[in-house]
């Protein structure tokens, strides 16, 4: 072999020249797929042993191959090797470095394989082991909220519909709502490992392979739950990569919005929380300020993770069947959408941890805006009213005390009977915030019971 030949790429036999250095430059995706080394080591394993054992290379000569990917692989593990950034990929990359090692034995790593299949493999193998990790976060977040729940049980807070006061409600039912929706967070990664848990190797370039090939003994190997069935769709498939970054866009879309009402409750206006120091910055000119940054932040960075779903869906929008090199650029919004989101629930875990709810002061917002209309409503129904006419009544007594500057508790009975005769002295016992929570019956309610029970279910379902 002459020296231009141990320059040229594995694959440059049919080639007279070679790649200009700028379009070299520009192809490469190892900067990206390095990431995906011991993942591409993994899947190379499983397959030389299953060449092995199907004799399709000699039984040595795959024990040879496998012992030297497995001391490459504890070299870049330990840190002693570094994939060559010059290296067109991750895949060609490691060949390389195991032919320079074993000689030409190493050559037959590739047999009855492309770059197609195995790029398919390394990411659904890496994606596996992320999602999983991602899962790990959720629930430590949801564990985190219900601790915070349990530790503010008796707090009640206004709840709001069209940022109006609307409801008086337990923030434990508030804080469960965000538990609910990261646990659909949760079952959506899992439904989503279930399509990503199929091998694709074995497909090769696109249309199989001629060698007499063991694909489902590679994917039990790999603990895959089986095989991408039709070989053009294992290659040129990318669902799954637009799924996780779907995934991660409703994660942070969530996050966003725990996070918008925490930085509207930390402003004076409010005043329902006080944000730690440690999760705080201040201001190079104002020395009274005291910003949540960090969860302005979080709030921010959902919009790179919606890009990295909208970048994944347009490079896929108009490829034909079946591998197509712009599916190389899947990469870095792939990460961009994992990194993001597991980022920001480790973040807003250390949110979680570091706010205060004012519990004097929320007990003195409780007062204003008549968050017991509903149940003054509710409650002329029980004595026979119409609910159309116990609304027309309550709104109107409604406006009555807005244009006075009146509560309801300033009201006596003979004022709340010239609106309605159905008033009796009981109709004060409802007026209070804590009764009005006390009076839901309906499941899954704000009512202490019913928050209670949910409190239980939620812990049992994260201990399974």
């Amino acid at each position: 072999m002459n020296e231009d030949q141990r320059k040229a790429p594995l694959w440059g036999g049919r080639f007279r020249k070679q790649l200009d250095p700028a379009a070299k430059v520009f192809s490469s995706s190892i900067k990206y797929d390095k990431r995906f080394a011991k993942e591409d080591i993994e899947g190379s394993i499983a397959h030389v042993t299953m060449l092995g054992e199907c004799n399709i290379i000699p039984a040595g000569e795959s024990t040879l191959i496998v012992s030297a990917l497995k001391q490459i692989r504890e070299e870049i593990t330990a840190g002693t090797l570094q994939i060559p950034d010059d290296s067109e990929d991750v895949h060609l990359a490691i060949e390389e470095l195991l032919i320079q090692r074993i000689g030409s034995v190493g050559g037959k790593l590739h047999t009855a394989r492309s770059r197609n299949d195995q790029i398919a493999l390394d990411q659904r193998l890496f994606l596996r082991k992320e999602l999983r990790e991602l899962q790990n976060s959720i629930k430590e977040l949801q564990r985190d909220l219900i601790a915070k729940a349990q530790a503010n049980r008796q707090i009640i807070i206004p709840g709001y519909t069209h940022m109006q006061r609307a409801q008086p409600v337990l923030l434990a039912h508030h804080l469960l709502a965000y538990v609910s929706m990261l646990g659909r967070d949760a079952e959506r990664i899992a439904d989503c490992l279930v399509r990503i848990n199929l091998s694709p190797l074995g497909a090769a370039a696109f249309a199989g392979t001629s060698f007499p090939i063991d694909r489902d003994a590679v994917a039990s190997q790999l603990g895959f739950s089986g095989v991408v069935f039709n070989s053009i769709d294992a290659v040129s498939d990318r669902d799954y990569v637009i799924e996780v970054a779907g995934v991660c866009s409703i994660i942070m879309m969530h996050l966003s919005r725990f996070a918008e009402e925490l930085i509207l409750w930390s402003t004076s206006e409010f005043g329902f929380v006080e944000m730690d120091d440690c999760i705080s910055t201040g201001s190079s000119i104002m020395p009274q300020k005291k910003n949540p940054d960090i969860a302005e932040l979080i709030r921010g960075r959902s919009g790179r993770v919606y890009g990295a779903l909208m970048n994944l869906l347009t490079i896929m929008k108009g490829l034909p069947l079946a591998y197509n090199r712009d599916m190389q650029c899947d990469r870095e919004p792939m990460f961009e959408a994992l990194e993001t989101t597991s980022n920001a629930l480790a973040m807003m875990k250390l949110i979680v941890a570091n706010i205060t709810f004012r519990s004097d002061h929320l007990k003195t917002v409780l007062q204003e805006g008549f968050l017991t209309a509903t149940e003054i409503a509710d409650y002329l129904v029980r004595k026979g009213e119409t609910f159309r006419e116990a609304h027309r009544i309550t709104g109107e007594l409604t406006g009555y005390c807005a244009e006075n500057n009146l509560s309801f508790t300033s009201l006596d009975l003979e004022k709340l009977r010239s609106y309605s005769p159905k008033f009796s002295e009981d109709v004060f016992d409802i007026l209070d915030p804590e009764r009005s929570i006390a009076l839901k019956v309906s499941l899954g309610s704000s009512s202490q019971e019913s928050v209670d029970t949910q409190l239980i279910y939620w812990k049992n379902k994260l201990s399974e």
